[in-house]
């Protein structure tokens, strides 16, 4: 009987432990579960794989940006000091032989022959420039009309006719003349050469108006093709990119292959959607243009240049968005941003691939000149673009009024921030100086990001992408000593670093910035021992 009360008390005392540890574990539980359940609002930070910026000092921050900026500078460098990337051939038709007289000056028919054309010449374009003796301060604009007929020379020197002079091929251009200088006048355009040479009868009508008040002295036919020396840079600049970048692809993806894609962070997991894209972008089957006489390995080529594009204008609305928002359902979170980088990208594949096509059987059509939907498809791409933007905007302003303040996710958006400000505005900069203000007018996204004019354009902004993505492929990557936790708190640096100050969750501190932020492994069997 003496023993009952120590029996009763020991398992009211027993029941009470388990209780308190019950009452302690509920406790426990509601801290972590506005972290553990989904929310709008990114109010917990991913459980993924540690990267390569969690650990960066000021010191390595500055490196990275520094040697992005000096790649950039070196290709710059290169390419002005490169070749020209266009070689011109002028004919004038007063010093050709058999020209017309001064009453048909006109009117024509002009008589031309084209210069050897190879493959690595790439494409012909046939330019008019109308020299008149207008000594007025006068300026003036007038439609006409142009006729060409074009036939392919044949080695033993027979003519194969291409193009006849019919309806069909009669186009109307503009002419804009000041004083005796008149703008250049679009006659044909080649992607691909079938011959060695062409010729070519032109004829124009109704400028005899214009000849009569004005008197036109001269027409100069300008044969402007891609130089043979710019065309080898232009080869071996490829190949080193497609190498460096199939590489650093490799080299990414054998250092996630140890995590689970589940636990990739969202930067982590498209940049296995970019690098794969930039391989196409640097085009593996380009040297299949010079093999095959054919406009689809030039419309290939605008196809993937024009999809990575769009897939990087992709990346940045999923970043600013995805950093704050758990619910990226495909209706509620990529479905409308598809919808807006899919328009641009339809109008940009739509017109290269158009022009490409169209060009085969007549070299003389131009979407710009020849066809009224081309307006529907500024007015379009213009929309679009438009819509992308204020979204783009909005995005950004909403990720930095409300992360600005947790560790670690400001990080992450001062360097995407900074990274994105450096792409626009090197890409601008590069576009309006070569174009001027007007650069959309008559152009769209993929014809600016193939044609160039000179080699520091092309390397310009055919590097800075490259190297974009390199650098965001370095600063993305796990570190050596990444450990994915298995426990609640997964890589989650609000934890880690909430007595940090505001220095060292930015950048990092001297002595334990190459701490790694979630629990190893190894520690754990420390702690056991």
């Amino acid at each position: 009987m003496d023993n009952d009360p120590d029996l009763n008390f020991s398992s009211w005392g027993s029941l009470g432990k388990a209780r308190s540890q019950l009452s302690q574990f509920c406790e426990f539980f509601s801290e972590f579960s506005k972290f553990i359940s989904p929310a709008y609002h990114h109010d917990r930070c991913e459980r993924s794989v540690q990267m390569r910026l969690y650990s960066m000092h000021k010191r390595e921050f500055g490196l990275v940006l520094l040697t992005f900026i000096a790649c950039f500078g070196l290709g710059v460098f290169i390419g002005l000091a490169g070749p020209p990337i266009t070689s011109t051939l002028r004919q004038s038709v007063s010093e050709l032989n058999g020209h017309p007289n001064s009453s048909d000056m006109a009117t024509g028919p002009y008589y031309l022959t084209s210069p050897m054309l190879t493959s690595y010449h790439q494409q012909l374009w046939v330019i008019a420039q109308v020299v008149t003796e207008n000594k007025d301060d006068e300026s003036f604009e007038k439609k006409f009309h142009v006729s060409v007929t074009m036939d392919g020379i044949m080695e033993d020197e027979h003519l194969n006719r291409i193009i006849n002079a019919d309806h069909t091929h009669n186009r109307t251009r503009d002419l804009a003349c000041e004083r005796q200088n008149c703008s250049e006048i679009l006659i044909l355009h080649m992607g691909y050469f079938d011959y060695p040479h062409y010729a070519l009868t032109i004829r124009f009508y109704g400028l005899e108006s214009i000849h009569n008040r004005y008197t036109i002295k001269d027409v100069n036919f300008f044969f402007r093709t891609y130089n043979p020396s710019f065309t080898r840079l232009e080869i071996w600049f490829r190949f080193f990119f497609l190498f460096c970048a199939f590489v650093i692809t490799i080299w990414f993806f054998h250092g996630m292959k140890k995590y689970s894609v589940v636990h990739w962070s969202l930067e982590q997991r498209w940049m296995g959607i970019l690098m794969p894209m930039l391989i196409l972008y640097n085009d593996p089957l380009f040297p299949l243009g010079f093999l095959v006489d054919s406009w689809f390995p030039g419309a290939l080529d605008a196809v993937f240049q024009a999809s990575f594009l769009s897939a990087l204008l992709m990346f940045w609305l999923c970043v600013y968005h995805g950093l704050r928002q758990n619910d990226r359902r495909f209706l509620i979170f990529y479905l409308p941003k598809l919808f807006i980088v899919g328009s641009i990208w339809m109008s940009m594949v739509t017109v290269a691939v158009w022009q490409e096509y169209a060009e085969i059987n007549d070299p003389t059509f131009s979407y710009r000149f020849d066809t009224q939907h081309f307006y529907g498809f500024k007015v379009f791409f213009f929309v679009a673009s438009a819509g992308y933007l204020a979204y783009l905007l909005i995005l950004v302003f909403k990720a930095y009024s409300e992360l600005r303040a947790m560790p670690f996710f400001d990080m992450r958006l001062k360097f995407m921030t900074l990274l994105v400000l450096l792409v626009l505005s090197i890409s601008i900069s590069v576009t309006v100086f070569r174009y001027g203000i007007g650069v959309l007018q008559d152009n769209f996204i993929s014809q600016l990001s193939t044609n160039y004019r000179n080699s520091s354009e092309f390397l310009a902004l055919y590097g800075l992408l490259n190297f974009y993505i390199f650098t965001m492929a370095y600063v993305y990557s796990p570190t050596n000593n990444a450990v994915l936790e298995h426990q609640v708190m997964k890589d989650n640096p609000a934890f880690s670093m909430v007595n940090d100050s505001d220095e060292d969750v930015v950048y990092g501190s001297e002595d334990e910035g190459r701490k790694p932020l979630t629990i190893s492994l190894a520690s754990k069997d420390d702690d056991s021992d």
